[in-house]
């Protein structure tokens, strides 16, 4: 087979998309077209079209056909919306009709003539006289992801923090610290690497990722906590720098008020200096996080390189010797100090350290490749973070004691009695504040133990400032977009005020009022080891719930879960969140759960409101592949009695359901939380022209049913006549065991004025029914069951009142009646147990069971121990009949032939085309059974007057032997004159009732 020449393409023409290069075929004579590019001389390949019809030129000829274009699958749009400038499956297979409009092309634009544009056409095309809106700013992967999240992550715990915790854990545990912290971060960082590559990314950053992903229901809370936390973040990192500011000021005697307050001043002015630089825009943000990023580089240069200079004998009184092996050694196991002195304790105190890895992902939208960007820039920001914590903690850990006086005056000799400690061999005696735990300085006691070891101390203070307000102003940006977004959503009531964005980067200005005055709030507390934990528990909460939002999405085959990221791992991700719930619980339980009942609250308040978005959620992938497996494992369950006995399966006749709402509603009433209930709809006519009105009420029909709180299905065929619709349904409705064994439908109230061939097919339905071994119920109200004329505005008020009330007759509560059953005959018991069921719902609880049946007085004992619970009562033996039976003749007599009892050659001769017509034998044979129905009807009146329903046993026709009309008066006698709801039971004659255990 020829291969298609595939000239070489220019780099424009090809594009790279995660796992899939995109190359564009054009042929020599196409190059320079654009897709819907006007044709000379030639026309379509389809003859009907006409010159009005949109073609294109397509591998050297036209056709209505296109090419696949990047904008047809840009939006994430309902299942079977057609896509922009795509012709519908009628287009290119069915005969088309002129119609100018019937294509829609999008505009022609040379600099996307490969179909691979990131815009619509309506964006390409702007309004004629107007400038185009500038390009908003948009980052790599370096400057927009890496940059900004190791900045981020390197923060006032680095500098303040690290040392000490070296000095109280050890290097050691330290470094295990350290490494558990980084195994969780990584892990999610995995995961959000996986969600990032799992489709196209836009603004709202991790709350957008995981809820476009994964759905609202776990996407709302992870945003909400996550924004939350990043607020809180602004604060800790804010105090930090004010912290550095105080001690400056302290030393040089010019505090303010009081340390405390002093914090607390600085902390306000500051953050509101950093939310001014947050407004100015992303671009100034940029260039400001740049300039911290090289202050912080140039302050760990200066560090490392203080390490090895020669220590003056200044830095020698506050605990700096250089390299040295005992003092690695002495530091390299805890010395546990204060009520943080415990491991967990600084695991919280550190763990904030390492959560700045999602700090590009939350400005996704201001990313020029997010798919590539995210993964990238955060790994690598993870690795070099990770080494200069170990390093940082290393080096200072062997040039460091952990105590010291500071006084030059503590210099002795080597070796003088009295003296203890690891100093005392270089030549100082700290032993009198090491001993009174008075010690301003070493490790253990100076928080700014880093500027003192370095060459240049300003520098490490301008570090400090760089890290602080660097990871302060990440946070700040991060949290009101990821709020933005949220509050666009309305995921949750009371926040949409603030989702409004202004200038062309859409910046959430509300949003970072909301987080200055958070930020403001917790920088009053004024303590940076009150702040870390609880940022610790309300981060660790959101990795877990990310790692575990992954791991559910790829257990449960979710359809929109399909990232192209290779490193992702579903264990990992669950590994992640367990170890991400356990350390939580270890840090503080109380608070743990405080975190966890936020988290299950706002997860429950979605479940529960169920937002009118469809995003794919995973959650609905899960129920989804659990109802699936459910289904399947049913196949291999025996049938049994009691099963049965949980819930008739029922095929409703409905039409559509809003029209025969009585029906729905009965039906829905003893099946709702127990069994099957599929709403069918024969529509008939040409397939042609049915089908486009199944597509577009389909929906509908569903939503009213949601509406009624219906559980149901709604189902529809498309048929030549109302019989073969039927039959489709009996046939082909249902999944494995999960099929309707019930056919339900409504009472022909006007069949002796119907078409003879309808009353025909309504009869012949509940024969086919009996065929595929159906029950059949059918259902009989004094007002009728259609209101389709409640709809028509011209309805006579009187019948509106009357079909109203009928409408809604199974939705109020019955009271104290009697649900009366006639079980007349042993079908296998289905007519006792759909009003059994039905009086166990609410509505009917108060109503008393009553149950008729037929038979000799002297069995009544040994048949009341087989019909336990409800009341019996013998049928009487002779009603007055001369009326009731001159009724029922009177009933029939249209539909007589009248033959004068002739042979059944004849007969069958004088009803040729009329099979509904009833001869003079069939009427005299089957007189018995008439007036059983004729006697029935008496007592039911008599009887069942005022009940709140009535259910008889259907009696059956023979089929071929009873003719339709026939069995319809069969069943208007019966139920004739009876002001309570009838329903006409027949199983199939297979138990459904059984009073023994097993």
């Amino acid at each position: 087979m020829a291969e298609l020449p595939i000239p070489e393409l220019p780099p424009a023409l090809s594009r790279c998309s995660g796992r899939f290069t995109i190359s564009t075929l054009l042929g020599p004579e196409e190059g320079g077209r654009g897709p819907y590019a006007a044709t000379e001389g030639a026309s379509c390949d389809i003859t009907h079209l006409s010159g009005s019809t949109l073609c294109t030129r397509t591998f050297g000829y036209n056709t209505v056909d296109v090419v696949p274009a990047y904008e047809h699958y840009a939006n994430t749009k309902g299942v079977g919306d057609a896509g922009k400038g795509r012709p519908s499956l009628a287009d290119l297979h069915s005969i088309l009709k002129p119609d100018p409009g019937h294509l829609r092309a999008p505009v022609a634009d040379p600099q996307r003539s490969n179909g691979l544009s990131e815009a619509g056409p309506e964006e390409a095309a702007g309004e004629l006289g107007k400038a185009p809106a500038p390009e908003p700013v948009r980052f790599g992967w370096v400057k927009g992801v890496m940059i900004r999240c190791m900045l981020n992550i390197w923060g006032v715990i680095l500098y303040l923090r690290l040392p000490w915790i070296t000095a109280q854990a050890g290097i050691a545990l330290t470094w295990l610290i350290i490494l558990m912290s980084v195994t969780v971060t990584t892990i999610t960082g995995l995961s959000i690497s996986a969600i990032s590559t799992n489709g196209k990314v836009k603004s709202g950053g991790t709350y957008f990722l995981i809820s476009r992903s994964l759905g609202p229901e776990l996407g709302g809370s992870i945003g909400l906590i996550f924004a939350f936390a990043n607020a809180v973040a602004v604060a800790m990192h804010t105090v930090g720098f004010a912290e550095t500011v105080r001690d400056l000021l302290e030393e040089h005697n010019s505090l303010m008020v009081d340390p405390t307050n002093d914090i607390r001043i600085i902390g306000v002015i500051t953050v509101t200096v950093l939310l001014g630089i947050s407004l100015a825009g992303m671009e100034w943000e940029a260039k400001a996080q740049i300039l911290f990023f090289l202050v912080i580089l140039v302050s760990f240069i200066n560090y490392l390189v203080g390490t090895v200079i020669p220590a003056t004998a200044e830095k020698q009184a506050k605990g700096f010797f250089s390299y040295r092996a005992d003092i690695f050694a002495q530091n390299f196991v805890p010395s546990w100090r204060g009520p943080d002195g415990s491991f967990f304790g600084l695991f919280s105190i550190f763990f904030p350290s390492a959560t700045g890895i999602l700090a590009g992902a939350n400005i996704s939208g201001d990313l020029k490749d997010p798919a590539v960007a995210i993964p990238k820039g955060t790994l690598m920001a993870i690795f070099w973070t990770t080494v200069s914590y170990l390093v940082l903690s290393a080096t200072i850990g062997a040039c460091v004691v952990r105590d010291a006086s500071g006084s030059l005056n503590d210099s002795v000799a080597v070796g003088s009695p009295g003296c203890e400690g690891l100093a005392c061999g270089f030549g100082w005696n700290f032993t009198a504040c090491a001993q009174r735990q008075s010690c301003r300085y070493g490790l253990s006691n100076y928080y700014q133990s880093m500027s003192m070891v370095s060459g240049f101390g300003p520098l490490i203070t301008a570090g400090i400032f760089g890290a602080t307000l660097s990871s302060a102003l990440a946070c700040l940006v991060s949290a009101p977009k990821v709020f933005q977004c949220l509050c666009r959503d309305q995921l949750y009531p009371l926040i949409g005020f603030f989702g409004k964005g202004y200038g062309r980067n859409n910046e959430p200005i509300r949003g970072y009022m909301l987080t200055y005055l958070i930020a403001i709030g917790f920088i009053l507390i004024a303590e940076l080891n009150a702040i870390a934990p609880i940022i610790s528990n309300f981060f660790l909460c959101s990795y877990a719930l990310i790692n575990f939002s992954c791991f559910h999405a790829s257990i449960t085959n979710s359809p929109g879960w399909r990232p192209s990221f290779r490193y992702y791992s579903k264990w990992a991700a669950l590994f992640g969140a367990a170890v991400s719930v356990v350390i939580m619980f270890l840090l503080t339980w109380w608070a743990a759960l405080i975190a966890f009942g936020i988290v299950i609250f706002l997860l429950g308040y979605v479940l529960y409101k169920k937002p009118d978005v469809n995003w794919g959620s995973s959650m609905q992938a899960s129920s989804y592949n659990m109802a699936l497996n459910y289904s399947v494992g049913l196949s291999e369950v025996d049938e049994h009695i009691k099963n049965y006995r949980q819930g008739p399966q029922c095929l409703v006749l409905t039409g559509p359901p809003n029209f025969r709402p009585a029906l729905v509603d009965f039906v829905g009433t003893f099946t709702k939380n127990l069994s099957l209930m599929l709403c069918g709809n024969v529509l008939i006519g040409p397939r042609k022209q049915k089908m486009p009105e199944s597509r577009l009420t389909a929906d509908g029909h569903t939503k009213w049913l949601t509406k009624r709180k219906i559980k149901a299905f709604y189902t529809d065929v498309v048929a030549e006549d109302l019989r073969s619709g039927v039959q489709m349904l009996i046939q082909a409705a249902g999944l494995g065991k999960m099929r309707p064994n019930i056919l339900v439908l409504g009472y022909k109230k006007n069949w002796q004025t119907a078409s003879p061939q309808s009353l025909e097919d309504y009869v012949g339905i509940l024969h086919d029914a009996f065929d595929f071994k159906y029950g059949v119920c059918l259902m009989r109200m004094k007002e009728g069951l259609n209101v389709s004329r409640v709809m028509q505005a011209h309805a006579d008020p009187t019948a509106l009142a009357s079909e109203q009330q009928a409408s809604t007759i199974f939705q109020r509560e019955q009271g104290k009646k009697t649900i009366d059953i006639y079980w007349l005959f042993d079908d296998g018991g289905l007519t006792l147990l759909i009003p059994y069921l039905l009086g166990r719902k609410k509505r009917w609880g108060k109503c008393k069971i009553r149950v008729f049946v037929g038979g000799q007085i002297n069995r009544m004992d040994e048949e009341r121990k087989a019909t336990p619970k409800p009341t019996r009562t013998p049928c009487p033996g002779t009603v007055s009949l001369s009326c009731s039976i001159k009724r029922f003749d009177d009933l029939i007599a249209p539909f007589r032939l009248n033959d004068g009892f002739k042979d059944e050659a004849t007969v069958n001769e004088m009803r040729q085309g009329c099979p509904w017509k009833i001869s003079d034998e069939e009427v005299d044979k089957n007189r018995a059974k008439s007036l059983r129905q004729v006697r029935l009807n008496e007592i039911l009146l008599d009887y069942s007057r005022d009940a709140a329903l009535i259910a008889i046993t259907l009696p059956i026709g023979r089929k071929g032997r009873c003719p339709s009309s026939l069995y319809m008066a069969w069943l208007e006698t019966l139920s004739r004159d009876l002001r309570p709801p009838v329903i006409l039971t027949r199983g199939n004659q297979e138990n459904v009732l059984t009073f023994y255990c097993q």
